[in-house]
């Protein structure tokens, strides 16, 4: 069970176990779906639109994509901007499934609220989520950096671009695409725990007796069906993160065709409405609902299957 359940107090997770297990869910998640994170983020920061049609279209298609990045870049591509992308996950993962255990239960013990309906989870998982955004989002513009950047590189190591942008940009460019993303992360982290709860509920309604029995395969699909609801109703507020998170970094993405630059959100939501119309809002949609399905799924597959560990690892020592 993810968050507070009070009808299984005897599973007896810890605090820090929670903590463990949403720092390694996001670890593994992360290396596994690092390569269609770098061709959505190079999707969302094209302002030519990702059609054949257009000549200087440097991407149109997924496959395409993939195999002009790692004929120009090499294969090590898809995974650029990786260490710190792994301390964004491992302290996200952390943070986030830490604060939601602990605001669900704060829900029930204070409010008397069933810690398990879906507007609890709802609001509880979007707190959560803007807690451990707070925490990590300067490392979410550093993998972003990282991510956008194409050879030669302007960023050699993590050090170097830390120190680069600290004394280019000051210390606010690591909070650069920071409201729109605490006004998507919101309504996404909502989405994903609230509707993760009711697709396992009806999972439970629908499936004979038999099926039940692999909770994993379970976890899994109802993990991916909630992170494809999610990332689709929030997708635009992701696209204008990413484009305010690369202000002051447009010589970097000379190589990838015309670059922009923009002063605030409504201003990117203004140009890019009008610039390249109302499908410039869901540039990048198609890797970022396949990124949300493998990593929402495998993000909360990974977290309950460590937490069933630690639990039998405790019952067997007891």
């Amino acid at each position: 069970m993810v968050g507070y359940d009070p009808t299984a107090d005897g599973r007896n997770i810890s605090k820090f176990e929670v903590a463990v297990a949403g720092s390694v869910s996001g670890l593994v998640t992360r290396a596994l779906i690092s390569p269609l994170d770098v061709i959505k983020i190079r999707f969302q920061l094209q302002i030519e639109r990702l059609s054949r049609s257009d000549p200087n279209a440097k991407y149109h298609g997924i496959l395409q994509a993939a195999r002009q990045i790692c004929q120009e870049e090499g294969p090590a591509a898809f995974w650029k901007g990786h260490i710190p992308a792994q301390l964004l996950s491992i302290g996200y993962g952390a943070v986030q499934f830490l604060s939601f255990e602990v605001l669900t239960e704060l829900v029930h013990r204070t409010h008397g609220y069933d810690a398990r309906e879906f507007s609890v989870h709802f609001v509880c998982g979007g707190l959560s989520a803007c807690v451990a955004t707070l925490a990590v989002h300067p490392v979410d513009v550093l993998r972003t950096r990282f991510a956008a950047q194409g050879e030669p590189r302007v960023y050699k190591t993590l050090r170097d671009a830390v120190v680069t942008m600290y004394r280019t940009e000051g210390a606010l460019v690591f909070y650069k695409g920071l409201n729109p993303t605490l006004i998507a992360i919101f309504p996404y982290a909502g989405f994903q725990f609230s509707f993760y709860s009711s697709l396992k509920h009806a999972y439970e309604w629908a499936m004979p007796a038999e099926g039940k029995k692999n909770g994993n395969l379970k976890n899994l699909l109802c993990g991916s069906g909630a992170g494809v609801i999610s990332k689709t109703l929030t997708y635009p507020l992701d696209l204008f993160k990413k484009r305010l998170q690369v202000r002051g970094f447009e010589q970097a993405r000379a190589t990838f065709g015309q670059v922009r630059s923009y002063s605030g959100l409504l201003d990117c939501a203004t140009q890019v409405l009008r610039e390249e119309g109302a499908q410039g809002f869901f540039k990048g949609l198609s890797p970022s609902l396949l990124k949300a399905a493998f990593s929402t799924g495998l993000v909360f597959f990974w977290y309950e299957l460590f937490c069933n560990l630690f639990h039998y690892l405790k019952k067997a020592d007891s």
